[in-house]
């Protein structure tokens, strides 16, 4: 990919209306999670107050039946949630990017054993995966991403393999192929860079996956309910009778910020989709001329 089609992308994203509120959200979600040390100092599990009360002027979102300040877990609960969503989603993308080229470029005897080892792992239904590995394993986070990248880097490997497929037959790649490069030289440098918008969707796709897979994970109680994350908050929730009780504050604030997170970068995929689709900035060119059309009609 050219710098001109960088910038481009660049500025197209920067433009688009579904970009910028995924990037405010997002943005927000960030600095909280950063933050999180300097608003609410000190482990955020102690207990602050009285069991299982509203929300109010002193506690914005109520308290646990333990008497725990329900904002104080869910603001450090971001920074678990978005490193292991983050870590898990890169990780799985890279392994993705690694078999998709690989599979794609070598073709015959690379391209059949890579493709039937990813599709076992496409077969295997995920959330049976998960839960036995993450039951037999030590609890911990490196235990929950270990799990989440098994469990995350087939789709994109496929995914990114056809889009490979679909580079490798350029004739770009056949003079270099020519001249002398080397496989790895045509791969990152030649194949790679004019994927860049398929492997930012996929990048945000498995982001968004690792995310929920993380929170239902914990919610089982398979994950380590030691630490705090948006997973253990409901975890916690679910096991102190929040639901019973009807104590809506204690459980809605970590859903609902699953949720967002999940909202913006679907957006910002939803963005990179617009901006890098000719057929998608079409229909929407043609959708806003439509109505200046028919007043020109009319006239």
């Amino acid at each position: 990919m050219s710098r001109r089609s960088r910038s481009g992308l660049l500025h197209g994203l920067m433009t688009n209306r579904k970009a910028m509120v995924g990037a405010v959200i997002l943005l927000v979600f960030i600095l909280l999670a950063l933050l999180a040390p300097v608003l609410f100092p000190g482990n955020p599990s102690r207990i602050t107050a009285m069991a299982s009360q509203e929300p109010s002027a002193e506690y914005w979102l109520g308290t646990t039946a333990k008497g725990q300040d329900v904002l104080a877990l869910t603001v450090h609960g971001a920074r678990m949630s978005l490193f292991v969503g983050l870590a898990a989603g890169v990780m799985s993308t890279i392994i993705g990017i690694l078999v998709g080229l690989t599979s794609a470029y070598f073709g015959r005897a690379i391209d059949e054993t890579l493709s039937v080892v990813t599709n076992i792992f496409l077969l295997i239904p995920g959330l049976p995966l998960l839960v036995i590995l993450a039951a037999f394993m030590p609890p911990g986070v490196g235990t929950v991403i270990f799990v989440l990248i098994i469990t995350g880097w087939a789709g994109s490997a496929r995914v990114l393999r056809s889009q490979a497929l679909s580079i490798r037959s350029k004739d770009f790649v056949a003079a270099s192929q020519v001249t002398g490069d080397r496989a790895g030289w045509i791969m990152w440098r030649e194949i790679l860079p004019n994927m860049a918008s398929v492997v930012m969707g996929t990048l945000l796709g498995c982001i968004i996956g690792a995310i929920g897979a993380q929170a239902g994970l914990e919610f089982l109680g398979l994950g380590d309910t030691s630490t705090v994350s948006w997973g253990t908050n409901l975890y916690w929730a679910g096991n102190e009778g929040a639901l019973l009780t009807g104590s809506w504050w204690v459980f809605l604030p970590s859903g609902l910020c699953i949720a967002l997170v999940a909202f913006a970068l679907s957006l910002f995929n939803y963005a990179v989709d617009e901006v890098t689709n000719p057929r998608l900035r079409t229909v929407k060119k043609r959708s806003a001329t439509a109505p200046l059309s028919r007043t020109e009609d009319a006239t």
